[in-house]
């Protein structure tokens, strides 16, 4: 039987041979761990990453890795990337389910003026 790792791996693998970002549609990788949240632009074609945000840049505003805390980190992100010219994404959820914190980061993307 697979660990809770090893499952998220093999789910993560089968997303990332069909989602790849180029500089004009970037990919937002979204990275959860048990006390932050990470969210990333990546230009998969140059391997460069065009705009982040995270849970612990934003340590002053929030408290805890909550869902609230993942829609400030999605906000973030938007206001980044519209300051780079940058509306349409490709959604990478890294084997994670679209749920939660995952989802609140990626609504708040989309109010914040992504397209996904």
């Amino acid at each position: 039987m697979a660990t809770k790792q090893e499952r998220r791996t093999r789910i993560k693998f089968g997303i990332r041979a069909k989602v790849s970002g180029t500089a004009e549609r970037p990919r937002l990788s979204v990275f959860r761990s048990n006390t932050a949240i990470y969210a990333q632009l990546i230009d998969d074609v140059a391997g460069h990453t065009l705009a982040s945000a995270s849970s612990v840049e934003l340590k002053s505003e929030v408290t805890g890795n909550t869902v609230e805390t993942a829609k400030k980190v999605g906000q973030r992100l938007a206001e980044k990337a519209v300051a780079q010219n940058i509306s349409t994404v490709v959604f990478d959820r890294n084997g994670y389910l679209y749920h939660g914190k995952v989802k609140a980061l990626a609504d708040a993307a989309r109010e914040g003026g992504l397209k996904f």
